[in-house]
């Protein structure tokens, strides 16, 4: 019975929308896909945000346990899977829209707290402590002394465009995608524009490429276009290697379909046949996800050959990639493709002439992607209306960090960063001091406060050395210490050297080598030791310097950008690990020394027990000592004693 429903939902959107040639659809139509879309539900519809931070908090055994509920009930009632909605923080994160009345936000919902929810909302005795606010429109009865999440901080200082659709539909469903207007600008373009229309109207939209470079798309479009070639390829970067960067993730697993769109677009604008989706390696999830939208969207006659009789052929694959930071660089990433070694090329030639296979490419992240569909439904000048004069339109970031709220966003260019971290983050938890902002991931660069008036702008921040990066957002407090910060993301740049150019694997060794010596106490007491250290910190921006000048790609090149920025920014912290031995974060285990009060040990033998290198020795029930030349600044006897006795310094 189900599969005639299906077949009929799907001959009707073909016959009556996607073969539809205007953009206004008659009435009767409208009203069918508001019914699709759910738009004014008949019974109660309960949406369960599962995205991976949602799996990862346990919305699957919520979701389960809200479909028991119902079944047990008897209450008809429909639970619907959705993306990501944003706040991480907020997760298990469950919307509730009952007949007639606005929709509520609740957070937090684990499987053991559904049975109290629901029987609270269909009984009007809902939990104040999980309630996040209310969402609606004309129409729809308010809910009395909820209020709207427009007015929260969070959402009222965002501009969903990317992620309007996040969290608002069944990623699984493509009709509820069509229902939504989806793959109808794609539709549109097949129809009415020429491949060189296309790159025009991108380029005059002013959508620059979202992966850090800020390269205007249009553009880049265009030298691919007017390559000769018999073929030309689109690839999508969806690798997303950096560490605390889930901004294309959490798109992909809330809004599948419009990827597919952008890519179709994004082909047929230049004159490419096949698209390939690079994904990040263990993304079962989106894998799952992207391959039903493309069947689906093949199912539909979306891809494939002569797509709604317009003579075009495109088809799209999925390859996930072997795990390597480095293959998020576009020659390296091609020669993963390609079944090589994933290794940076000089350049040029670059990729839009010679690239897969030696065929023009285009390589595109997931966010510039996304935004493509929206610029050819509604025009570039409507594009041009966001943002700044240089950076037009909005920005994802993955907000992480000491903030108290944390999770997926979307500013538009220009916002400041003041305003994403004492605004939509609001300020740090546990009333701690704000230190300064990581931007741009393992190559990135610090905003310290003085600079958090700052606008979110490919050429201001440029012109401060700051790197857009590809979406990750790090709020650091003063519990963390620059050195040790910054010797963790050489650390990752340095096991991710794909080690064919000498600057970048020799010089990330050796700034590491020269790191770890900061952040351990030397082996002897002498000047000289001392001097030594001093030393090796001035070297460091030397060999920052050729790194910069001589690497190959841009892994080589920026890989110094978080050292420098940390030393121009903190040199104090870093003088202080030098000369005073001292780390004032208490972080660098190399750096602690820890003591036990005679006069407060009580002589109980709990740290001498825990104590892994046995440097804790004494009498029981007698005061304790502990051995300096045998401690290794573990801490584990500070966390272990119940009486205060041991102190650090």
């Amino acid at each position: 019975m189900k599969r005639v429903e299906n077949d009929e939902i799907r001959n009707f959107l073909v016959a009556e929308v996607l073969k539809h040639g205007s953009d206004k659809l008659p009435s009767a139509t409208e009203k069918r896909l508001a019914e699709i879309r759910r738009d004014k539900p008949s019974v109660p519809v309960i949406y369960i945000s599962s995205g991976s931070a949602g799996v990862i908090a346990g919305s699957k055994k919520s979701a389960s346990a809200a479909e028991e509920y119902i079944s047990e009930t008897g209450i008809k009632a429909i639970v619907v899977k959705t993306g990501c909605h944003g706040p991480a923080v907020f997760e298990p994160l469950i919307c509730i829209h009952l007949p007639g009345k606005n929709k509520l936000i609740f957070r937090n919902i684990t499987e053991d707290r559904i049975e109290s929810l629901l029987n609270g909302v269909f009984h009007n005795d809902m939990p104040a402590e999980d309630l996040v606010g209310q969402s609606g429109s004309t129409g729809f009865e308010a809910w009395n002394g909820v209020p709207f999440i427009d007015e929260l901080p969070w959402f009222r200082l965002q501009k969903r465009v990317v992620l309007s659709n996040c969290g608002c539909y069944d990623p699984e469903s493509v009709e509820e995608y069509i229902a939504r207007g989806g793959y109808r600008s794609f539709l549109k373009t097949i129809r009415n524009y020429t491949h060189e229309e296309v790159c025009d109207i991108i380029e005059r939209s002013g959508l620059r490429g979202r992966s850090g470079g800020g390269f205007v798309t249009g553009l880049k479009w265009k030298y691919a276009l007017n390559s000769a070639s018999d073929n030309r390829y689109i690839i999508c970067n969806a690798k997303e290697s950096d560490p605390g960067a889930y901004t294309d993730r959490a798109v992909l697993e809330g809004d599948p379909h419009r990827l597919i769109e952008g890519i179709c677009i994004a082909a047929y604008g230049t004159g490419a046949s096949n698209a390939v989706i690079y994904l990040k390696s263990a993304s079962a999830l989106p894998l799952r996800l992207l391959e039903k939208a493309i069947a689906d969207a093949r199912r539909y006659g979306i891809i494939g050959h002569n797509i709604y009789s317009s003579g075009y052929n495109l088809d799209i694959i999925i390859r996930q990639e072997a795990g390597a930071f480095v293959c998020g660089e576009e020659t390296a990433l091609i020669g993963s493709l390609e079944g090589r070694r994933g290794m940076p090329e000089l350049k040029p030639p670059y990729p839009t002439t010679s690239g897969l296979y030696g065929k023009p490419t285009v390589i595109n992240n997931v966010e510039t992607l996304m935004n493509v569909p929206l610029i050819m439904e509604r025009g570039p000048e409507w594009f041009r209306t966001m943002g700044t004069t240089g950076s037009k339109g909005t920005k994802l970031f993955y907000l992480s960090g000491r903030g108290r709220l944390t999770g997926l966003i979307e500013v538009e260019m220009g916002t400041t960063f003041r305003t994403i971290v004492e605004g939509i983050a609001d300020g740090l938890r546990d009333s701690r001091a704000f230190k300064t902002l990581q931007i741009g991931g393992p190559s990135g660069t610090f905003i310290t406060e003085n600079d958090l008036d700052l606008t979110v702008d490919y050429e201001i921040l440029r012109e401060k050395g700051i790197a857009m990066g590809s979406g990750g957002l790090i709020v650091i407090d003063e519990t963390t210490c620059m050195v040790d910060f910054v010797r963790y993301y050489m650390s990752f740049i340095h096991k991710e050297s794909c080690g064919k150019c000498i600057p970048c694997r020799e010089g990330t060794g050796r700034m590491l080598e020269i790191l770890e010596n900061v952040i351990r106490k030397p082996m002897t007491e002498d000047s000289n030791a001392t001097l030594e250290r001093f030393k090796g910190v001035m070297q460091l921006e030397t060999i920052a310097t050729v790194m910069k000048d001589t690497s190959l790609c841009g892994l080589g090149q920026t890989a110094p950008n978080p050292f420098m920025s940390a030393l121009n920014k903190y040199r104090e912290e870093f003088e202080e690990h030098i000369f005073d031995r001292r780390c004032r974060a208490n972080v660098c285990r190399g750096l602690r020394t820890f003591s036990i009060d005679v006069d407060k040990c009580t002589g109980c033998t709990v740290c001498a027990s825990k104590c892994p290198v046995n440097a804790i020795y004494g009498t029981r029930l007698q005061p304790f000592f502990i051995v300096d030349d045998k401690c290794i600044g573990c801490g584990i006897c500070f966390d272990v004693c119940k009486f205060s006795a041991v102190t650090v310094r």
